[in-house]
This record gives C-alpha cells, structure tokens and sequence, in this order.
C-alpha cells in the first residue's frame, strides 16, 4: 500500500471514529434524571399518583404494550384549562373506568384484559410533563406486599410519600417535576 492510500485509509478512520465520538446517545431533549409515575393495584383496581401535583391536565393516555401487535390506549380528557391530577383510580379488573377528574375519551375495547399486558405507557398533556412506563405483571404481583401509601415508581421501585419526597429531583423526576439539568 503506497503511502498516499494509506494517508486516505487513516485519515477515513480518524473521521468515522471522531464523528462517532462525538454523537451523543442521549436524546436531545430527554430529562437529566430518569422519570416515574406511581402505579398499584388495591382490590382489583389500577391506581396511578403522579409523586407530585400535574396541574392543567387535559389530557391522560395509557397505552399497553406500546409497539406490539398487542398494544391499545386508553384517553381521558378534560376542558382547558385542566385539572389538578395527583392521584386517580384508573381501572377495574374487569375493564371497566373508574371516576376521577378526567372523562374517558377513548375506552379500551371491551374485550380487552389490562391485567395481561407486559407494559403500561404513561403520559400527560397539558403541563410540562414527562412519560413514563411501568411493568404490568409486577404492579398486579407485588401490590399486595406493600402498604397502601405505596407505589411501584418503574425501576426507582416501591415508593411512599417520604421516598418520593427524599428522592425526586435526586434520583429520578415525577412526571410533572421540571427538570433541573
């Protein structure tokens, strides 16, 4: 190989490997902490706290298993200019909506079985709000191992008030807690 070619040959490397140095894996705008919401199951029913107030929402989406063949949403709304959201009930085993702040938009199909769902997809519009998601079969099995006053909080695990408390804006972000970084 002549040393011209070779020049070319590194030089070529030199740039693959600076170019790809230099991308961030991180998305543009995702937070600098990692996001929870709160989610239990307490007799059958699914119920969501959001750690810390979301005022002005107008709009709740569920989606189970966002990206499969499996996956269907459930919508809740309310007129602007929202509504305060911190805890709701969400759904019953059965399939059935729970009252709350918001009004369903869009039910689930009728013959659909939350409680089979690997995933559950969270979202708020209407504050500045983050998603988050939460592994079904373990909010359903390990529910009952905790008191009342706790929620599985995603991979932060099973929080109360006081962990929410301590840990948010440290360790992870409510869903409606503006960002620090």
């Amino acid at each position: 190989m002549d040393i011209a070619r070779w020049l070319r040959v590194a030089c070529a490397a030199l740039l693959v490997a600076t170019v790809t140095a230099a991308c961030d894996t991180k998305a543009q705008f995702a937070p600098s902490l990692p996001v929870a919401a709160g989610f239990r199951v307490d007799d059958g029913v699914l119920k969501l706290w959001t750690g810390t107030p979301c005022d002005g929402v107008i709009r709740l989406t569920l989606i189970f298993d966002s990206g499969t063949q499996q996956s269907t949403e459930q919508v809740w709304t309310a007129p602007k200019p929202g509504v305060e959201l911190e805890r709701m009930d969400l759904l019953s085993t059965p399939g059935g909506s729970s009252d709350g702040p918001l009004q369903v938009q869009k039910p689930l199909p009728a013959d659909y079985d939350w409680t089979k769902a690997d995933s559950l997809n969270f979202a708020v519009d209407g504050p500045k709000a983050f998603g988050a998601r939460v592994d079904v079969p373990r909010v359903l099995s390990e529910s009952a191992e905790h008191p009342s006053g706790s929620y599985l909080f995603g991979e932060r695990g099973w929080m109360d008030a006081s962990d929410v408390r301590r840990e948010n804006k440290k360790s992870f972000l409510t869903v409606c807690t503006p960002d620090p970084g």
